[in-house]
């Protein structure tokens, strides 16, 4: 009987899980292979069907229509193994780096680069400024979220889009949405070192292999019609050896500039930026060489460029600590606003996130998301005049450290009471506070003085007492007591 199934099987295909009795014993068989159909593994370890040979005289097979990947919406894309006339002029690049020279440029800034603070930065004196990483693939399968982030506002003099890819056909495609939606210069992300854009093979991934980034970057160069930038750390691992080797490539694949993050991925933000390794780099090369890290003051960018002779220099949590870094830069003095003049920066902000999410109920519910967030940086803004903390920046150089110093000062300076309950409470850190904060702003409706009454209001009700004794339960817990809460690598964001 178990010889006729299987007879059976081999002319009707195989039979799966049959059970056959022989002698009161029970036995599977697991498949029975057929004879008249051959078969195959495919890739996913699944058998298939060889297709029968056609007879002659048999109507012709329909050919199969090509795949069509839609990330390649154009037919010219460049290969990135050889030069070819390039999209953009080289008077367009020229222009764009006059643009940048001796700037101080917002970095791309994930959550914190969005259009409202961009906005805010551009009031302050920001004459550059660049936006959140787009994800390319999504931007070209038409994400929303991905495409918001393509957008210009008015105000902006010099604006690039960040993108994060490794293929040239999805930088190009990318780098004509972000032409066609007003950017004036492309940068692709080589730097960023989480780990859900390391295990995609993106960002600081494709420091690992230079002549690898080489071929990306002419590629994309020689087919987008914008100057193009490239945002690189010293390396991806530990080591700082490779920098050098990674500017070259981005300058021979005709990079219009390549950008500094002077830390490893390994790094972080644990160490301070090596300016000097980023100085000799630029004496190396012959293109621009842009400086970032640990630029919190005017001062410091007037010194880093002295230091390290960079075109120019770029900011980012500087930023987002005060955004009024920009209009130091300018007036080459420190600005040191009052509690009330800083409400009235936020205040703006605010605003701006009214605009651009509307003043309902929904608009609400998305400014919550950025808001509580952009007030966890505003609360670490502490004064840091050049005759005071000159001489530290250059004695402390890693953002952290410094703040970490000053606010042992500032700690013991508001237990003197010499800070007014308003000042004491723009530096609470907690979370809670900052949801406050941002209520209070959204009702405030753009007057200043209702801000201020509102944010009094949580000095003289409990809130900022209890506050207060949370953070320092929070930092006798700690292993640094004098250390401030949220410092280094724990920022959020």
């Amino acid at each position: 009987a178990a010889l006729a199934m299987l007879a059976q099987g081999s002319a009707t295909g195989p039979t799966r899980g049959a059970r056959v009795g022989v002698r009161g014993s029970m036995f599977r068989l697991a498949r029975a292979v057929s004879v008249a159909t051959p078969r195959r593994l495919s890739r996913g370890g699944f058998s298939r069907s060889l297709a029968p040979a056609r007879a002659e005289g048999d109507a012709p097979a329909v050919p199969k229509k090509p795949h069509v990947d839609g990330r390649r919406q154009f037919s010219d894309i460049p290969d990135g193994m050889e030069t070819v006339e390039r999209v953009v002029t080289d008077e367009k690049i020229a222009a764009f780096r006059a643009s940048i020279a001796n700037e101080l440029m917002l970095a791309p800034l994930t959550k914190g680069g969005n259009l409202p603070f961009r906005r805010l930065c551009v009031d302050l004196g920001c004459n550059v400024t660049v936006s959140e990483m787009v994800f390319a693939r999504y931007a070209l399968k038409r994400n929303p979220v991905e495409l918001a982030r393509l957008r210009r506002h008015e105000c902006e003099k010099t604006f690039g889009v960040q993108i994060a890819t490794n293929q040239i056909a999805e930088g190009v495609n990318a780098g004509r949405l972000a032409f066609e939606s007003g950017a004036d210069f492309l940068d692709l992300n080589c730097g960023c070192p989480i780990h859900e854009t390391w295990k995609r093979g993106l960002g600081a991934k494709l420091l690992k292999k230079p002549a690898k980034l080489e071929r990306l970057v002419r590629g994309i160069a020689d087919g987008v019609p914008l100057p193009l930038t490239v945002k690189i750390r010293l390396g991806a691992g530990a080591s700082e050896a490779p920098a050098a080797a990674l500017a070259e490539a981005c300058e021979n694949a005709g990079a219009a500039a390549v950008i500094i993050h002077g830390r490893t991925k390994e790094q972080r933000y644990t160490r301070a930026a090596n300016w000097n390794l980023i100085g000799e780099i630029r004496e190396a090369r012959a293109i621009p060489v842009v400086g970032n890290g640990d630029i919190l003051t005017w001062y410091e960018h007037k010194n880093r460029v002295e230091q390290s002779g960079a075109f120019a220099t770029m900011t980012g949590r500087g930023a987002l600590i005060k955004p009024w870094i920009f209009k130091e830069k300018i007036d080459g003095a420190e600005w040191d606003p009052t509690p009330e003049a800083r409400v009235g920066v936020y205040l703006t902000l605010c605003g701006y996130f009214k605009e651009h999410f509307r003043a309902d109920e929904l608009g609400k519910k998305r400014y919550m998301e950025f808001m509580p967030w952009h007030f966890g940086f505003f609360c670490r803004y502490r004064p840091l005049p050049e005759t005071v903390y000159g001489a530290m920046a250059r004695e402390h150089p890693l953002l952290q450290t410094r703040l970490g110093v000053v606010e042992s000062a500032a700690i013991a300076a508001a237990e003197a009471r010499h800070l007014s309950p308003l000042d004491r409470l723009l530096r609470v850190e907690l979370e809670e506070c900052h949801a406050r904060l941002s209520e209070a702003l959204w009702d405030a409706d753009q007057d200043v003085g209702r801000a201020v009454e509102l944010f009094e209001a949580m000095t003289t009700d409990g809130s900022l007492e209890r506050w207060e004794a949370e953070e320092r339960a929070e930092r006798a817990r700690s292993r640094d007591p004098d250390a401030s809460l949220g410092a280094g690598d724990t920022i959020r964001g």
